[in-house]
């Protein structure tokens, strides 16, 4: 079936940078309220040396806080072969490979542009499913590369973070702040808002992105029952693994097919994929359209 060109998703995306643009704003803002000696060309430095991190190394960002790891193709022959197939259907040059060490069962893709962007599966995945799965999966995440939505993604993300940290440890560092008045404490406060600015983003996006994704991956392969299945399995699997190892990747739920919900954090509130049973209706409904 011909490759759609999902409008939604990029009107979504547009909207996504510009309000992320005001969030870089207030953070500058806050940062120059606590550290008025910065001066303006301070705080654009920064900006810039913060933006330029995210842009070039925002893959390697990623595969840092994960732990996962580029494997060659003589490490991983048949993985290398099947995202190489799939790449080449796609139409976007192969990307790196990557496997991460975990018994939650995912994938994620990560990457500023198509021609540097990483794929990337856990070795329990590998192991859980079959060889028409595994395709349609890795299928899904060369839809986001394709789809250009992943670079948004991961500076939403790396945002929330930076808010997470003053968020942890603004009374800390007040600590050491003789100024009068709480000028950390307008920043924890900020900091909130704008975590939860950043969250709803990542949320609102990221939604969407992944019903784009299946449809991507069934236009891909062909075979959006194989992705069905996978899903389910997956999801089946998910429920097995211990709360401590899915709390240890809950920081990349935005990106993995399935998120890790340990169901004790506010991740649960702030769910990034939409629920299971509708991503399958979705995808019979292609199926129909594609006479399966």
């Amino acid at each position: 079936m011909k490759w759609k060109r999902d409008i939604g998703l990029t009107m979504r995306v547009i909207m996504t940078w510009a309000l992320l643009l005001l969030v870089y704003l207030i953070f500058l803002t806050v940062l120059g309220a606590l550290f008025p000696g910065i001066g303006m060309w301070g705080l654009f430095g920064i900006a810039f040396v913060m933006a330029f991190g995210q842009y070039f190394f925002s893959d390697r960002l990623v595969l840092w806080s994960t732990g996962a790891r580029e494997v060659s193709a003589e490490e991983y022959p048949e993985l290398h072969r099947m995202v190489e197939k799939l790449s080449t259907e796609a139409g976007i040059p192969k990307p790196r490979v990557a496997v991460m060490p975990s018994p939650v069962p995912n994938a994620f893709a990560t990457g500023r542009s198509p021609s540097h962007a990483v794929v990337a599966v856990t070795d329990s995945i590998t192991r859980l499913l079959t060889r028409d799965e595994l395709e349609a999966v890795i299928a899904h995440e060369l839809s986001h590369v394709k789809n250009r939505d992943v670079l948004t993604l991961t500076i939403a993300s790396f945002i929330a973070m930076i808010a997470t940290i003053i968020m942890q440890n603004a009374w800390l560092f007040s600590l050491g702040d003789r100024r009068e008045g709480s000028p950390w404490l307008i920043a924890w406060i900020v900091a909130i808002v704008v975590w939860i600015v950043s969250t709803l983003l990542i949320r609102s996006l990221s939604r969407y992105r992944e019903f784009a994704a299946d449809r991507g991956s069934a236009y891909i392969t062909g075979q959006p029952k194989a992705l069905i299945s996978a899903l389910y399995k997956i999801s089946g699997r998910m429920d097995m693994v211990p709360a401590e190892k899915k709390r240890a990747v809950e920081g990349a739920n935005a990106f993995f097919i399935i998120p890790a919900l340990s169901g004790d954090t506010l991740m649960e509130l702030f769910s990034t994929h939409p629920p299971l049973e509708k991503r399958v209706a979705a995808l019979e409904q292609v199926a129909e359209e594609m006479g399966y």
